[in-house]
């Protein structure tokens, strides 16, 4: 039996490439022939970082931001305000607010958003655990940096549904982030905008 790429393990590489987030199967077939041309020790590398990252970092037990402890960096920072909390959906996310550099407390991830069509009940986000937080950390405002898809519109209205009892302002980021736009590939400028801008969600 011929193979395209006339390897039966390059191309098991190619397939486990183009699994990953953004990259189509000519991308992976070009990551993977120039895999093929590095040194071997090149290549080892690669696979211990990956291996390392897999045994060491993990969601914080605090916020669910990449942790390569118990608790990240950012819930242990002391200069940050633990009464402003920036609610995200990814991880991700938070990558993209503090690139921008415009908040300065701390962060919840909700590792997803509400999706009743793809099966992404309450239940399965971080949802429980941020009513919690705003109890028991003092938090007086919620800031919703969340994208501006359906799901992310459905999302925000829940979570300002069920803090409504609780004594904290829930916010929402001012326009700026286009509608369906994801807040990883929003540039600094429009997200500092944005933030500044925030408004009232109830």
């Amino acid at each position: 039996m011929k193979h395209p790429l006339g390897s039966v393990r390059l191309e098991r590489l190619v397939q486990q490439l183009s699994r990953l987030p953004g990259i189509g199967q000519k991308s992976a077939a070009r990551i993977a022939l120039h895999l093929l041309e590095e040194p071997a020790a090149e290549a080892q590398s690669l696979v211990q970082a990956i291996l390392d990252m897999k045994a060491h970092v993990q969601p914080c037990a605090r916020c669910g931001a990449i942790a390569e402890g118990e608790r990240c960096d950012l819930c242990q920072d002391a200069r940050r305000d633990p009464a402003l909390l920036c609610v995200v959906g990814q991880a991700q996310d938070v990558f993209s607010m503090e690139r921008a550099a415009v908040f300065r407390g701390r962060y919840h991830v909700l590792g997803g958003l509400l999706s009743p069509l793809e099966g992404v009940e309450p239940a399965q986000l971080r949802l429980a655990a941020l009513a919690q937080r705003v109890r028991d950390e003092g938090v007086r405002e919620v800031v919703l940096a969340l994208s501006g898809s359906v799901e992310g519109e459905a999302t925000a209205l829940y979570v300002a549904r069920m803090l409504q009892e609780l004594p904290v302002q829930v916010t929402r980021l001012a326009t700026g982030i286009p509608v369906g736009g994801d807040l990883e590939y929003v540039d600094e400028v429009t997200l500092e905008r944005a933030f500044s801008g925030r408004r009232p969600l109830r």
